[in-house]
């Protein structure tokens, strides 16, 4: 109102002026806004840490040259580097399951290398969320997964409706998730529909045990969380994931996998679809008479109208990308992108990864305490890799026990449970403040002394200087360090730009310059190693801003 009045008075007072002859002619135009300032080159960083396996100076040129918005729309217009093609090309082994090494392989080319940085990592989020793994009945079925792995990728920035249909369908997740050959019921065979996707589906993939509010806060009846469904909500949505299995098969019972129906949609056998009625979510009741691919959309619809799916995921994937505790704003301006993309669309996951990407949350102007998240463990070794031009002398990275070596790989966690809990939170100080770090539940001791050993093996004993290597032994290059190695604190900052965006504590320059001076000045392969081990093992590297 005083806003109002203001407004009125100052226009009055204008036009009083203009009456008397205090100006003449047509009002000049007010002045444009001035241009943003520029992107600075630790948010660049920040947006690849975030967006990215790692980064270059030739990425944070682009993000400084295309501002973040610019460069994420770039990265969202760019084709889909895939993995099936490339494993189907390898020439056939002795065994399906060694295979499992070449996917690998493509994976690791392709975090390290391809253009499409941006639907990579988002890709390898939705893998954590969507899970499906090599360990256990998939070790023989590299082709499915790899296919399944390329579904992640075309529809990392399509529709979640889209997306849920392809997941459910996939071979991969039929035989993980034991859909593939469910049946319909027949009693006197003592056979069920088996439950186990449709649990997964709602608890993993969708809406989660409790409702939700679109802040990601939980509903409360009486001071108590509200399930989303019961067992006989389980059960109808068991019923609709009745007849698939694999597809051209001679009939359904006689289904075998094949290394062309591995990488198909799990075709309809409809005699053994269950045509009963059906309890979905929501007091839905499929009616019965329908056929299989009926039931099967008409279900997936009622999952994905469900409120809680834009929270759900929206808390997900803001995890996974950029923090592991986004506050209740957060949450709802993603949410609200999913639910509508600003032209009516709901489920548009390109608008959800530029809502996160671009939040102010994202990018704070000043440190909050909820602010970042633990670095993976891929996600640490890959920067490093990215940083020194890591390759081989074959260029492969056929690293099929990479979930040994780092606690984690690409399809290979222990569970469909990812390899950690969204919900996790260690004893002491996080759990204390009623916040989460999903990370540290593989930051065992055991496995973060197993990662500081490889990183020393990685950096002194697998570089360009090393001799003896093998083809596939996967090498870094610091010649460029080597050059400077005379100069400590010239040494440190170059390390600390690749790896730290030049953000290096005093504390740890001071550890790593009483390290380097009872190295001799000559030595400057020694220097360069101790200073990348150093930067590469320590917290501050570890940590995601």
């Amino acid at each position: 109102m005083k806003m109002n009045r203001l407004f009125s008075l100052l226009a009055s007072v204008s036009l009083g002026l203009a009456g008397c002859g205090g100006s003449s002619g047509d009002t000049p135009p007010p002045p444009p806004p001035p241009p943003p300032p520029p992107v600075t080159k630790i948010e660049a960083v920040q947006l690849l840490q975030q967006a990215s396996f790692g980064f270059e100076a030739g990425d944070i040129s682009a993000v400084i040259a295309q501002r973040q918005e610019g460069w994420i729309d770039s990265q969202i217009a760019l084709p889909p580097s895939l993995h099936l093609p490339f494993v189907q090309a390898v020439p056939p082994p002795q065994f399906q399951f060694q295979l499992q090494a070449d996917r690998a392989d493509i994976w690791f080319r392709h975090a390290l290398n391809a253009d499409d940085q941006l639907r990579q990592r988002v890709a390898f989020a939705l893998s954590e969320i969507l899970v499906t793994s090599q360990l256990g009945a998939l070790n023989n079925a590299p082709f499915a997964l790899a296919d399944y792995y390329d579904i992640l990728v075309r529809n990392a920035f399509g529709n979640y409706r889209d997306l849920l249909e392809e997941v459910t369908l996939s071979p991969a997740m039929g035989v993980y998730l034991s859909m593939l050959g469910n049946r319909k019921p027949e009693p006197t065979l003592n056979i069920r529909p088996d439950e186990n996707y449709a649990r997964e589906l709602m608890q993993l993939f969708s809406i989660g045990l409790v409702e939700l509010n679109i802040d990601g806060s939980e509903v409360l009846e009486n001071g108590q969380p509200v399930p989303t469904y019961d067992q006989a909500i389980i059960e109808g949505f068991a019923h609709v994931f009745t007849g698939w299995t694999w597809a051209g098969s001679p009939s359904f019972e006689q289904a075998r996998a094949t290394q062309q129906n591995q990488v198909v949609p799990m075709e309809l056998y409809e005699a053994f679809h269950d045509t009963g009625a059906k309890l979905l979510l929501n007091g839905t009741t499929l009616p019965p008479g329908q056929g299989g691919m009926q039931d099967l959309d008409a279900a997936l619809d009622n999952i994905f109208e469900h409120p809680n799916v834009g929270p759900f995921i929206s808390i997900r994937l803001i995890q996974r990308l950029v923090t592991s505790n986004p506050s209740p704003g957060y949450v709802q301006r993603v949410a609200q992108s999913f639910n509508d993309n600003g032209s009516g669309v709901r489920g548009d996951l390109a608008a959800v990864i530029k809502a996160i990407l671009l939040d102010d949350e994202a990018h704070p102007d000043m440190p909050m305490e909820i602010d970042g998240k633990l670095k993976e463990p891929l996600l640490r070794v890959t920067q490093v890799w990215k940083a020194y031009n890591a390759t081989s002398e074959s260029g492969r990275f056929p690293l099929s026990f990479a979930y040994i070596l780092y606690g984690q790989g690409p399809l290979q966690s222990a569970s469909v449970f990812n390899f950690f809990s969204p919900f996790y939170a260690p004893p002491g100080e996080i759990r204390d403040a009623s916040l989460v770090s999903p990370e540290l539940q593989i930051a065992t001791e055991y496995q973060n002394t197993l990662f500081t050993n490889l990183m020393f093996y990685q950096v002194f004993g697998q570089n360009h200087l090393s001799e003896n290597l093998q083809p596939d032994d996967i090498y870094i290059d610091f010649s460029e360090e080597m050059l400077i190695a005379d100069d400590i604190d010239a040494l440190i900052d170059m390390v600390a730009e690749k790896l730290l965006a030049g953000e290096i504590s005093d504390m740890l320059r001071a550890e790593i310059t009483g390290m380097l001076t009872l190295i001799p000045e000559t030595d400057t392969a020694v220097r360069a190693a101790e200073t990348i081990y150093f930067i590469a093992t320590s917290p501050e590297y570890a940590y995601q801003r």
